[in-house]
């Protein structure tokens, strides 16, 4: 980019009466032979220009584009982020989108009216809402508020329903297997994302692509951790889940909880590594992650050094943010959702339990 800084000196004479050195331009970062920096456009665009096409034919057949509402009940910076970019992601690709601000205590009974709405596809809250505090019917009370949102508009793919249909590897709403269930964004974002690095192994059948690849994840939330370990264990690949207080492996259908095994010891053996920890305090050292390895840094905060990694660890394959395959896949969600549902969406029979 050319700036007054990259100019000839001779152009620009100091007040001093003499000519300032040209500012260096920083030197090109030098990476470790064969690793690179992965782009979440890179990733995002193929399934854009597929949801685009989709728009356009359901609205040449006299159809209206998917509605998405998401409801903001929180002063999360982060949060208004996800929020502003969503809304300019579904307006560059031709999907409604409406942000909804209400109060903590409203909420609830918001998303019982937007479950029923004829016009509104998909549903999507904007967490953390109530955090971990305590909630009248158990656990957490954004937990209870994931499960309030309607299976015929989960957007997130986080309400019971769909919990529990990825961790059965249950893949289909239907007995036919004519209609895909969704999944939750960021988990599928980063499958999605390693199936473009050609980490899958497209030749094998479905559900045996990540046979014999080993992935670590570091944080073992309900969000993103644990669905994304058990979505590559459910692909076939081994499943380090490495959380503050434990070691963990998850195989198909099963969670292993192994004796003495450390981080250091999960990460140095895996060949994919997912980084999600909600802190910028918490740093991955670089020199766990093995030669040829792909690493992806779900959180907010990068968990590593990125500088370090791509320097010294040679064939490494680095994702640093993966926000806009997230919201890739939330759109390719919401379709889903009209897809499978439109029916009972438009005749407002799609409340919180009518599928469960």
């Amino acid at each position: 980019m050319a700036t007054a800084a990259n100019a000839r000196a001779d152009e620009h004479p100091s007040q001093g009466g003499y000519v300032e050195a040209a500012a260096s331009k920083p030197a090109a970062p030098v990476f470790a032979p064969g690793s690179r920096k992965v782009l979440a456009d890179e990733v995002a665009a193929p399934f854009r220009e597929e949801i685009r096409t989709a728009v356009a034919e359901l609205v040449s057949r006299g159809g209206s584009p998917p509605k998405l509402v998401g409801f903001l009940a929180n002063a999360d910076p982060a949060s208004k982020k996800y929020a502003e970019w969503t809304a300019k992601a579904f307006a560059a690709d031709s999907l409604q989108f409406e942000l909804r601000e209400v109060e903590e205590g409203s909420l609830e009974e918001e998303l019982e009216k937007a479950n029923v709405e004829p016009g509104v596809h998909g549903l999507m809250i904007y967490y953390p809402v109530f955090g971990q505090r305590p909630s009248f019917h158990g656990g957490s009370h954004d937990d209870y508020l994931r499960d309030t949102v309607s299976p015929y508009k989960d957007a997130e793919g986080l309400c019971h329903y769909y919990r529990r249909a990825l961790y059965r590897n249950q893949r289909f709403v239907d007995a036919k297997g004519e209609k895909k269930c969704v999944l939750p964004c960021t988990p599928l974002a980063v499958v999605k994302t390693l199936e473009h690095l050609n980490v899958y192994d497209p030749h094998l059948p479905a559900g045996e692509r990540m046979t014999g690849k080993t992935a670590v994840v570091i944080n073992r939330s309900e969000v993103v951790g644990r669905p994304v370990a058990a979505m590559l264990a459910n692909d076939g690949a081994k499943v380090w889940s490495v959380d503050i207080d434990s070691v963990y492996i998850f195989t198909r259908g099963q969670v292993l909880v192994p004796g003495g095994t450390s981080a250091e010891a999960a990460v140095r053996e895996s060949d994919i590594v997912i980084l999600g920890v909600p802190s910028d305090k918490y740093k991955l050292d670089p020199s766990w992650v093995k030669e040829g390895a792909v690493v992806i840094n779900v959180a907010s905060h990068k968990n590593i050094d990125e500088k370090a990694l791509l320097e010294t660890r040679p064939g490494v394959r680095y994702m640093g943010q993966i926000g806009k395959v997230t919201v890739a896949m939330l759109e390719r969600n919401l379709l889903r959702l009209c897809q499978n549902f439109e029916t009972q969406v438009s005749q407002g029979q799609s409340d919180s339990v009518s599928l469960c």
